[in-house]
């Protein structure tokens, strides 16, 4: 039986798009020959994006429209179009037809060879010098921290096999992060060269600031990775650092005091020994109060601790 392909494309005032990307995925589509569905969603647009998309739905049964009551911006989009995406295969695209609609049967088809995740890479990338730079230094650190190498984090385009991302939640500007999400899932992934066209209509709302919310986001995803199931280990390591150097300073004022007859009020080891042991005192309570909220959240929701990918002779007991 074939796959049911969804196709996601978050919208944010893209009206002069809108037809002939939609014209291009189902001429790329119908040429699969499998069911499929097309996924608008309306971030907000403030034109006629709207009216155009409200009209695709009465023409064609395969498009679905969501309607955002204002901006939520492109992760909150992304999440939408999986949380109501009904194939086993999702495939989230830009609506600004930089992402060809052509390139949909190489990733479908990098997955057939077993990968569950297939990432496409603006390797020919049509955007300015400074944004080039700044995608590369960003890529770059993001697969050095997070240990999941691939070229081109950025690129909207890619295939996951639903599996892999059902779950997932996302916030900020996390979307790009999603293969290191779907890799903690024991998800195996692919990267493959795909076309880039320039931005005829419209404008893009990449700014600077969006590469700050990125750094910030980045700290998140290495908090998540390494310390989400623990995390007294990271507050109380941080504890009993402030711990040692309390105790040090101590000690050290007391040699002066003994040693050297300089009195340790005209030094700041007193304050230094008062401060760090309220820090690590600190730390240690947050550390606590953490591993009370990380076990709420499991047993709350009956949340396990770790990922079956498949079992022998067990029946439906998972």
């Amino acid at each position: 039986m074939k796959k049911k392909i969804s196709v996601t494309i978050p919208v944010y005032n893209e009206e002069k798009n809108l037809k002939k990307l939609l014209e291009r995925i189902l001429i790329v589509m119908e040429g699969l020959g499998c069911e499929f569905e097309i996924i608008f969603i309306n971030d907000g647009s403030r034109d006629d994006s709207k009216k155009h998309m409200d009209r695709f739905a009465r023409k064609n049964k395969n498009v679905r429209v969501i309607h955002f009551t204002r901006n939520f911006g492109q992760t909150a989009a992304m999440m939408a179009g999986f949380d109501h995406a009904s194939g086993d295969v999702i495939v989230p695209m830009d609506a600004d037809l930089q992402n060809d609609p052509e390139d949909i049967p190489l990733l479908l088809a990098e997955l057939e060879k077993g990968y569950d995740v297939c990432s496409g890479w603006r390797k020919k990338r049509h955007d300015s010098i400074k944004r080039k730079i700044s995608s590369s230094l960003a890529n770059k650190l993001i697969s050095k921290i997070s240990g999941v190498k691939l070229k081109d984090y950025g690129c909207t385009l890619k295939a996951y096999r639903k599996s892999v991302i059902k779950g997932v939640k996302l916030y900020g500007e996390m979307h790009r992060f999603i293969p290191i999400y779907a890799s903690w899932e024991g998800a195996k992934i692919s990267e493959i060269p795909v076309r880039h066209h320039p931005r005829v209509h419209g404008s893009s709302s990449y700014g600077f600031e969006r590469t700050f919310k990125v750094l910030l986001d980045l700290i998140v995803i290495v908090f998540l990775d390494n310390w989400v199931y623990k995390p007294i280990y990271l507050f109380g390591g941080f504890g009993f650092l402030n711990f040692c150097v309390s105790f040090a300073s101590f000690l050290y004022a007391t040699y002066l005091k003994i040693f050297q007859n300089v009195s340790y009020i005209q030094t700041p080891l007193p304050l230094l020994t008062t401060m760090t042991i309220v820090t690590g005192i600190i730390c240690i309570l947050m550390g606590l109060l953490a591993e009370m909220v990380m076990r709420t959240y499991y047993e709350a929701q009956k949340k396990k601790a770790y990922l079956v990918r498949e079992t022998r002779n067990l029946g439906d007991r998972f």
